[in-house]
């Protein structure tokens, strides 16, 4: 195990990479622990939570709603959950996000520990404190920033990842890539998922770094004024697609990072080179860079979309690969520039 420690606004977060489960008793008692899993992660780690008090969500992005948040604080009250409580998130992205929402309104706030145990949440959704739950078709409308105490990295937890999820993974490596690391996105075009699923150091290496990166950025910007902004490349129309056409928030944001590049070649002087670069790496790695979408929905999604400024919206291009800039585009241009892309 290694520890990394970081400095938020008001916690330090520890990091504790390569660990195993059963670490997490080194930080809090298990008695004072209570552990919210979904019922997927239940079915295939059993052994790991014997001997703790656990809350079992239904699993899937269908299930991130104020529902399930009802449910889970009802269960900790049933369970006397009191200010001294830890609650540990262990799962992907939708346990991590509603974990992390249940956890900062508790009680006005207790103890958060996350455990996240897909590629997703690894390198995305279990960094940096957003969490919250989806309206309808709009994504984590409802949510706060909230920094865990731990965060611990277990990668036996991908020995049981279905092949869908470390594609829906590795579109916010590809991401990270784009907007970040040029040097990132061409180790990735020289491998395949192939090498990373059977490569135990190799995948911890690029977990390690993807979290690196995304902590940096949350680091400079914790309440997203400003340069946290980039992380929504490809985000903006990809989550008005995933709840729309009821996709995963991998190929739902493979597809937006296509048509973000799209906005970039017309507006930003992004190199068709660099695009056709993107799109052969998405491919590569399984994931979809063209789909039938009808604009007008997306369209009605996105007038309703949280980031949205009176009559622009800031959004993500690239430069170049390895380099993001944050524009405001007025709603005019941007809903034909929409059209056009789509």
């Amino acid at each position: 195990m290694r520890k990394e420690t970081f400095v938020f606004s008001q916690k330090k977060v520890e990091y504790l990479f390569d660990a195993s489960f059963g670490e997490i008793e080194n930080h809090f008692a298990k008695e004072k622990m209570i552990i919210i899993t979904d019922e997927n992660i239940y079915h295939h780690h059993a052994a790991k939570f014997n001997g703790y008090k656990i809350i079992k969500i239904a699993a899937g992005e269908a299930n991130k709603n104020q529902q399930t948040i009802d449910i889970s604080i009802n269960q900790l009250l049933h369970l006397q959950a009191d200010k001294q409580t830890c609650i540990v998130g262990v799962g992907g992205g939708v346990v991590t996000d509603v974990v992390g929402y249940v956890a900062s309104i508790y009680k006005r706030g207790v103890k958060l520990a996350l455990v996240p145990t897909s590629i997703l949440a690894m390198v995305d959704a279990a960094i940096g404190g957003k969490n919250g739950v989806d309206v309808g078709f709009y994504k984590n409308m409802i949510g706060t920033v909230y920094q865990p105490e731990v965060i611990l990295w277990d990668y036996n937890f991908l020995s049981s990842l279905p092949e869908a999820e470390w594609i829906n993974g590795f579109a916010e490596i590809i991401k990270h890539a784009c907007i970040k690391d040029e040097a990132l996105f061409s180790f990735l075009a020289a491998n395949k998922i192939a090498f990373f699923k059977t490569d135990r150091s190799a995948v911890a290496r690029l977990i390690e770094k993807n979290v690196f990166i995304k902590t940096t950025v949350v680091l400079s910007d914790e309440f997203e004024t400003g340069e946290r902004k980039v992380l929504n490349f490809g985000h903006t129309i990809g989550h008005a697609i995933e709840n729309i056409y009821n996709l995963s928030h991998g190929h739902a944001v493979s597809a937006g990072m296509v048509a973000a590049c799209t906005i970039s070649e017309n507006i930003n002087n992004f190199y068709s080179e660099e695009k056709a670069r993107v799109i052969k790496l998405l491919l590569q790695y399984h994931l979809p860079v063209k789909m039938e979408i009808d604009p007008d929905k997306i369209w009605d999604v996105l007038l309703l979309d949280k980031k949205r400024e009176a009559g622009s919206m800031p959004f993500i291009l690239l430069n170049k690969i390895g380099e993001a800039k944050i524009i405001s585009i007025p709603l005019v241009q941007l809903k034909s520039l929409i059209s056009e892309c789509l």
